[in-house]
């Protein structure tokens, strides 16, 4: 069935283009991250957790400098030495004035938990914030950064996005070439140089070829060319500003040598074209995020 933009998509577009770019002034961090606590010289690998309020560190063999107090609350602004350790097995004695307490709740009832200031930092942007202090030798993560480190400097993308530049070198499996290819977030699709197609049993109606085997010969910038075989799994209707073609859509594993995964491509003659391979947002979402300095 032919792809159309309806006057509605056109409107939901719109809306998204002029809409004001929220986050599009902090930096993207993934659900997991190295960090580094300044104070201990150590780093982490720690777990990005929004829906904690305060970031968590490893800490055991707890001493509070000059004796403890009965309540927890009336050592505030008391020396409290600690160590902390990585998931590596890296271990640091180290003090910090203890700045307030902290009853945290969760599935295994409350706790009350001694918070100080350290550095944590990631790829080299060092803050000062309040962690507090618990046991996790029985967790994963030893670090566990929450919303107070995060605030107005990072947003979280859960999917772990990697970054692109806008042309990079990728590979389609089932042709064996490396493309120097164009990343256009501007395009909804991924285009793939194709000439000589020819359709088994096909007919001139181009709807009714879905689901036939198609041959097709393709070249990349190097010249180098391979036959492909592929079935049809529909056609889309392309509008451009030589006005509007129809094209034959199969789907490849394409993407970074050894991160392929099956996507739709439609095929078109791209002789004329620097780039015999156009990376549309159909590859993209999910996956990547471009950056156009690279």
């Amino acid at each position: 069935m032919f792809r159309m933009l309806t006057s509605k998509a056109l409107v939901l577009v719109a809306f998204f283009l002029l809409a004001p770019a929220y986050g599009a002034d902090k930096a993207v961090i993934g659900q997991t991250a190295m960090m580094s606590v300044d104070e201990a010289g150590l780093v982490f690998q720690a777990r990005i957790d929004t829906g904690a309020g305060n970031t968590s560190l490893h800490a055991f063999d707890l001493e509070i400098q000059g004796g403890s107090a009965a309540k927890m609350q009336d050592n505030v602004g008391k020396t409290v030495w600690f160590t902390t350790e990585t998931a590596a097995g890296e271990r640091k004695r180290l003090s910090a004035k203890i700045v307030k307490t902290s009853t945290v709740s969760n599935s295994q009832g409350t706790e009350t938990r001694y918070m100080v200031e350290m550095h944590v930092g990631f790829n080299g942007d060092s803050r000062k914030v309040k962690v507090n202090l618990r046991d996790r030798s029985h967790m994963d993560y030893k670090l566990l950064v929450g919303r107070n480190w995060l605030k107005g400097k990072y947003v979280v993308d859960v999917a772990e996005k990697r970054l692109i530049g806008a042309r990079a070198p990728i590979s389609i499996l089932e042709t064996g070439l490396l493309f120097d290819t164009r990343i256009d977030t501007g395009a909804v699709e991924n285009s793939l140089h194709a000439v000589d197609l020819k359709v088994e049993n096909g007919v001139a109606d181009m709807e009714q070829n879905v689901g036939k085997m198609l041959s097709f010969t393709t070249e990349n910038e190097k010249g180098e060319t391979k036959r492909v075989h592929a079935r049809i799994v529909e056609t889309s209707l392309i509008r451009n500003a030589q006005g509007s073609e129809v094209r034959y859509m199969v789907e490849l594993n394409v993407g970074e040598p050894g991160r392929e995964y099956k996507v739709k491509v439609n095929l078109r003659d791209r002789t004329k074209m620097t780039n015999k391979l156009l990376i549309g947002r159909n590859w993209l979402q999910g996956h990547y995020l471009v950056d156009v300095a690279q």
